[in-house]
């Protein structure tokens, strides 16, 4: 099946990206970015699949003993993820070629990034708990090695402090997954929730707790995010673009597929729901809140959208909170896509202007738009995008947030005032963006002498900007493909 070929040709390619590149890295790189476009065709082409059907399934047998099965799905809520995904994946290839050029043990460098496709796809597609749980470690081992050897400043240091609050995250998880399948016998999610209501409440809390600690620690909420803005921050520019625009939003995946979908439906004390979402909402607003205050404050290009990238995964958050008001789950989901593709793309544009600049501090920067007319569009689209400016991707997506928002408060008073809240915080956001571009772009030049980003860099930037105004302009085919998933999955739950 087309999925199955998805999530199985990295893996078969990875023993050719290596020894190729020990030949070339460029045929390396070209390999691995066939790869990634061929893994992107197959997820097109079951869009009409999903479409009429609302999910495509293909299951194969895996370990039969403790029934788990290699079952791999796709929905309207996965598909436009990994589809994403796969852009923003080959997005970060094909700046990877110019950007990493010189840098040593290069083919090591594009055979962890093949493993990390794995761990992304599969934990996007698959519904059997265990394969969810080793693709969610080929997520964070090959990150771990990347950062620690191929970033910045303090490189293993960073690594090491990514390793540790990560997997202080995934235990929790693991942990999740073990008491559920004693509980169903069964590692399926879909299984799972129907046996689940049948299960002692108590402990149904505590695995809702545990899922939960685990997922937002992935997301960099507060008050567990110190290990988000160093490991951003220091990490190559295309890594940094796909922890910001895929791997952090896959806590936020993650937390919908299980604590939503399985665990909460089974707990049938209406007050544990209430509760369980108020706390979800302040964490979200504390998180978005805190990340545009320090990104307003900050000096240093990297870490405005390190700072920022909390920002709005505390909108995420905050989105999740307002279940079951379905204006305001699409809005979330959308806004995993939509935040993805700008926040990447800023990412990259920060990259170009790191290597032609020679600096991070964009006080000492400036004029740049003459010099760098290509990489200024670009940021400005990501900019514009992430200030929830009309046209482009993020405004429809914070706008159905904030109107989930405001449908929930409707019923409860307490939801007014967060979401009011929100509002202020996304006016904060236009601030630090405007500021960013204008310190970056405009005023006298204070350095003299720079080109414009390299044509591969130009043509993955150019690839994500063009995306982010598609998303804006006409994003009613994946809202709409959202919308049917989310209104299914609510009956369905309620």
């Amino acid at each position: 099946g087309l999925l199955f070929f998805a999530f199985i040709l990295p893996l078969l390619s990875s023993p050719m990206i290596y020894l190729a590149g020990k030949r070339s890295v460029k045929i390396s790189a070209a390999i691995l970015s066939i790869v990634s476009l061929l893994v992107l065709s197959f997820f097109l082409f079951v869009i009409p699949k999903v479409s009429y059907e609302r999910k495509y399934v293909e299951s194969y047998s895996w370990i039969s003993n403790i029934n788990s099965s290699l079952t791999l799905f796709v929905d309207g809520v996965s598909l436009p993820i990994v589809i994403v995904t796969m852009l923003l994946f080959t997005s970060a290839v094909l700046f990877s070629v110019d950007y990493m050029r010189g840098s040593h043990a290069l083919p090591g460098y594009y055979t962890l990034l093949t493993l990390l496709m794995i761990g992304l796809i599969g934990f996007f597609i698959t519904s059997d708990l265990l394969v969810f749980y080793f693709c969610l470690e080929f997520m964070l081992l090959p990150t771990f090695f990347i950062i620690g050897e191929w970033g910045y400043r303090n490189s293993y240091r960073t690594a090491l402090k990514f390793f540790l609050f990560t997997h202080a995250g995934v235990i929790p998880i693991l942990l999740g997954i073990g008491c559920i399948f004693m509980l169903t016998g069964t590692f399926d999610m879909f299984q799972a929730r129907s046996i689940l209501a049948h299960s002692p409440q108590s402990l149904l809390v505590w695995i809702l707790l545990a899922f939960t600690l685990g997922f937002i620690v992935k997301m960099g909420i507060v008050p567990v995010h110190m290990w988000l803005p160093d490991a951003y921050a220091e990490a190559p520019a295309p890594i940094s673009a796909l922890l910001s625009g895929i791997i952090t939003e896959a806590g936020a995946y993650g937390m919908l597929r299980i604590p939503f979908s399985i665990i909460l439906p089974s707990i049938t004390n209406l007050q544990i729901h209430s509760e369980f979402l108020y706390v979800l909402s302040i964490l979200g607003v504390t998180s978005a809140f805190y990340g545009a205050i320090v990104a307003l404050a900050q000096n240093d290009l990297k870490r405005i959208a390190a700072y920022s990238s909390i920002s709005h995964m505390g909108y995420i958050l905050y989105g999740l909170s307002l279940f079951p008001i379905a204006e305001g789950m699409v809005g979330t989901i959308f806004h995993m896509i939509t935040h993805g593709v700008s926040k990447g793309l800023l990412f990259l544009t920060a990259g170009a202007i790191m290597r032609r600049t020679n600096t991070r501090n964009i006080g000492m920067m400036g004029g740049l738009a003459s010099m760098m007319p290509l990489t200024a569009i670009s940021t400005a689209i990501s900019c514009l995008s992430i200030a929830g400016i009309p046209a482009f991707a993020c405004f429809i997506s914070e706008f159905l947030i904030l109107l989930g928002g405001f449908e929930d408060g409707a019923i409860n008073s307490f939801y007014y005032g967060t979401t009011s809240l929100m509002i202020v915080i996304t006016v904060i956001s236009a601030a630090y963006v405007l500021r960013l571009f204008g310190k970056v772009f405009f005023g006298s030049p204070k350095i003299q002498g720079i080109r414009e980003a390299s044509i591969m860099m130009a043509v993955s930037m150019l690839l994500l900007s063009i995306s982010t105004v598609i998303l804006g302009v006409w994003p009613g085919p994946i809202v709409k493909l959202i919308n049917t998933a989310i209104k299914m999955e609510i009956i369905n739950i309620c």
